[in-house]
């Protein structure tokens, strides 16, 4: 076991939701002492699920500490910059008029300490519209994700926060690369992440192929949405009614595919090609269809893995962690909350399963605050006063309790 690379290193988030929380996640597991700022309310995060905490406060929660603090209040605001003293790294997401409003911007912060690394994820970075509020859904929809992602015809939100993730990691990056310059122990420095500017960069390959079609064709044009543009290459029924998808990239992979399967196109040059096929796109799809659909999943999968041709299978979300490769040393971690179990996929790293990172299950809203503001340097009776006053709040473990589920008569 070796030490984890950020070991010694202090983060404090003021983060709410995602993006920011899962930067700190993300930092956590890579060993910084990552400390969790949050209102009296807590965390919108710790409510979401039946009035108690969600899936989203549970994964991205664990190995932090939580300081419960009002920042409205003159001795709670505070009590808040004696911690920044003590920090490496600030990451935050709160809106820019939130944080001049409560003074936390970057001079204000680093006026504080000059060390400090100071990481806003915002909705827009600097333009004209840096001011202006936005979330993970406003970000696809103003980068083109969500135009071509109707329900009912309806440009809709991809489901999952991928732009929020998206950002966290881009704040990751920022704040590491910071770490490694030399003057950063002296100087600090400043990572500036908006989820627009991250859509943008995401979408960077897309709106390239417009720009390269445009000018190539004289019109724009998109490949069919939803799919690569290698025919063959998506999900298809098999005769057990489970869903496998194929990779399909090359015209090694079509002869493959076509030898596993038995089919008499192995040998049609009329199909050899990627660019034939293309053009005969619906005759390539109706083969492949009736070639899975032919088999059994498991026979299908033998023979695809025989022959060396990528696939898997289309999983339901509660059959995702039961795969034998999700189940390796280092992929997992076991996190109890409230005498529950929860297996929490780890930050992917190599040393995962040995270099140390402690376990600490989520915390309750404001479980460490006396610790914490004890280590920077309030007394005792400072603490008690805040507490006592409500400009800080203590562990108070009957909060954010889940509704209980009634029985169906």
């Amino acid at each position: 076991m070796h030490s984890p690379p950020l070991a010694g290193r202090r983060v404090i988030e003021l983060g709410t939701m995602l993006a920011a929380p899962f930067a700190s996640h993300i930092l956590a597991q890579l060993g910084a002492e990552v400390i969790k700022v949050e209102p009296p309310r807590g965390d919108p995060t710790r409510s979401l699920v039946r009035g108690g905490p969600s899936g989203t406060f549970i994964a991205y929660s664990h190995g932090k500490k939580s300081v419960c603090l009002d920042l409205a209040r003159p001795d709670g605001h505070a009590a808040f910059l004696k911690m920044l003293e003590t920090a490496d790294a600030f990451v935050h997401n709160l809106a820019p008029k939130a944080a001049r409003k409560l003074k936390l911007t970057k001079a204000e912060c680093q006026a504080i300490n000059p060390r400090l690394i100071y990481c806003h994820i915002r909705g827009y970075a600097d333009g004209p519209q840096a001011d202006d509020l936005a979330s993970n859904p406003v970000a696809e929809a103003s980068t083109g994700v969500m135009e071509a992602n109707r329900i009912d015809g309806r440009p809709s939100r991809l489901g999952p926060s991928y732009h929020d993730q998206f950002a966290g990691a881009y704040a990751v990056i920022g704040i590491l690369a910071r770490m490694l310059q030399p003057e950063a122990a002296k100087e600090g420095g400043h990572v500036e992440i908006g989820l627009y500017e991250t859509g943008l960069h995401v979408a960077s390959r897309d709106l390239v192929g417009v720009q390269l079609k445009t000018q190539l064709l004289g019109r724009p044009e998109r490949e069919p949405h939803g799919e690569f543009s290698m025919p063959g290459y998506g999900a298809y029924l098999t005769s057990d009614e489970r869903w496998m998808y194929l990779l399909m990239l090359t015209d090694a992979h079509w002869l493959k595919f076509c030898q596993a399967m038995q089919l008499p196109e192995a040998a049609d040059a009329s199909l050899a090609a990627l660019k034939d096929r293309k053009k005969a796109r619906e005759r390539v799809e109706e083969i492949v269809r009736k070639a899975i659909g032919a088999r059994t999943f498991d026979d299908a999968t033998a023979r695809l893995r025989m022959a060396g041709v990528g696939s898997t299978e289309v999983l339901p979300l509660e059959r995702v962690l039961d795969a034998e490769q999700a189940r390796q040393p280092g992929k997992l971690r076991s996190v109890r909350y409230r005498d529950l179990a929860f297996d929490v996929p780890e930050f992917p790293r190599r040393d995962a399963a040995r270099d140390g990172v402690a376990t600490l299950p989520p915390p309750d809203l404001g479980e460490h605050t006396r610790d914490v503001l004890l280590a920077a340097g309030l007394t005792p009776d400072a603490c008690e006063a805040l507490i006592d006053s409500g400009a800080a709040c203590a562990g108070r473990p009957g909060d954010f309790a889940w509704a209980p589920v009634r029985k169906q008569a």
